[in-house]
């Protein structure tokens, strides 16, 4: 039977709706960052199973996973991403092969995004935009093609007209895969000819564990953490972040100050990228270390401690505020006692008038004393003419409070 022209359309329709789909979903993805981020490090591990790791290997890829991670936190981040220290040419070209060894983008185009991020955190101009999930902020930004819509601007003239930026950027290609997987491959190879493993475990793994330790910075610190010093958005510092980042993970405190070269700041906080730079500034490679005034430290986390006191105040019964109560004269203060005609168990203290009436049969002191005060101003008793009350006890006042005595106790009255 002869298939009716109709479906054959049909079919043709969707199959051409199926390829536009394909080819818009490929159109998105960054293939670079798949290749280095996602298929190399599947075929390290599979290639794992087969190839031993010799402790000469183990060894270098400590070492380089150590160089390259501080080629990305001091260099990358704290020197050209927030200029927190001024470096000798020297250190500046190590740091450059450093970080070209993580093989995480030149340090121009890894700036851009870093630049971005501060400017524009929480927000869609934020390339790490911890809003859209914790698998965007860590995985999903490198994968898929930021939407040009929501691209933010960022200065980068500065960078721009650092020759060993420049340098860097336009030889990348070559340093990456130099500096990330020929160089652990040939030391290896002719150190101890162990060269597959050194591009192993020395190459791939190594660049793709520090990959994830950088993306963690991205992830949890804003996720993962306390807020000592702002809460207007995400960044947390977190030990745990710190550890496998060089000391990135007091991301709290770097939002704040980011034009300090410390992220730890107390002399406790684990941060080796601090160290290094006070090192090479002792050694006379690094200037003009960076550091944010103390009292301005200790401002935003006086401010911090006063914002979460004053959440917690809110959530505690204070008893009626003293300008919202009512006031008597001396006389209806009397009138309203039980004893004196009235009907209520109060009490005078410091011009405050409090109904006792729940509290007479508990009363630490016996029934007998509060009743004797019922009407009376018990100001002198209650602040230890009788026995100096606690602070628990002036709590508990405030939840019974009644009203005011105008004039602040019994004073003649006019008439």
């Amino acid at each position: 039977m002869a298939i009716k022209p109709r479906i054959l359309y049909q079919t043709g329709n969707v199959f051409k709706q199926t390829l536009h789909d394909i080819r818009r979903f490929l159109s998105i993805l960054q293939p670079n960052n798949i290749t280095f981020c996602i298929i190399l490090p599947l075929i390290g591990f599979f290639w794992s199973f087969f190839q031993l790791l010799s402790y000469q290997t183990f060894i270098l890829g400590g070492i380089l996973y150590i160089i390259s991670g501080v080629g990305i936190t001091a260099g990358y981040h704290r020197l050209w991403s927030h200029r927190s220290f001024t470096a000798s040419p020297g250190l500046s070209f190590f740091l450059a092969l450093a970080g070209a060894s993580s093989v995480q983008g030149s340090i121009l185009n890894w700036c851009q995004m870093h630049r971005a991020h501060h400017r524009y955190v929480d927000t869609p101009k934020d390339p790490y935009n911890v809003s859209k999930g914790i698998w965007w902020s860590h995985m999903g930004w490198l994968i898929f093609r930021p939407d040009p819509n929501s691209k933010g601007h960022v200065e980068m003239s500065d960078l721009l007209q650092d020759q060993v930026v420049i340098w860097q950027h336009r030889n990348f290609p070559f340093l990456c895969l130099f500096t990330g997987y020929a160089l652990p491959f040939l030391i290896a190879k002719f150190g101890w000819n162990d060269g597959s493993g050194g591009l192993l475990y020395a190459g791939i793994i190594r660049v793709f564990l520090f990959q994830q330790a950088t993306n963690c910075v991205n992830s949890l610190a804003h996720w993962l953490g306390d807020q000592p010093y702002a809460d207007a958005t995400s960044p947390r510092d977190h030990i745990l972040t710190a550890l496998v980042t060089f000391g990135e993970g007091y991301h709290n405190f770097h939002h704040e100050f980011p034009t300090d070269y410390r992220n730890g700041i107390r002399w406790f906080d684990y941060d080796p990228t601090k160290w290094c730079i006070s090192l090479w500034g002792w050694l006379g490679l690094a200037s003009h270390l960076q550091e944010f005034e103390a009292n301005e430290i200790n401002k935003a986390i006086f401010q911090q401690k006063w914002k979460l006191v004053e959440r917690l105040k809110c959530q505690i019964n204070w008893g009626p505020a003293v300008d919202t109560l009512p006031i008597y004269s001396w006389s209806e203060y009397e009138a309203l006692c039980i004893h004196l005609g009235g009907s209520r168990h109060l009490v005078c203290i410091s011009g405050v008038i409090y109904d006792v009436e729940r509290f007479i049969e508990s009363h630490p002191g016996g029934r007998a004393l509060l009743v004797a005060h019922i009407g009376k101003d018990a100001t002198a008793s209650f602040h230890g003419g009788v026995y100096k009350h606690s602070k628990a006890a002036s709590n508990l006042l405030d939840n019974i409070r009644f009203g005011v005595v105008r004039g602040g106790g019994q004073v003649e009255e006019t008439h």
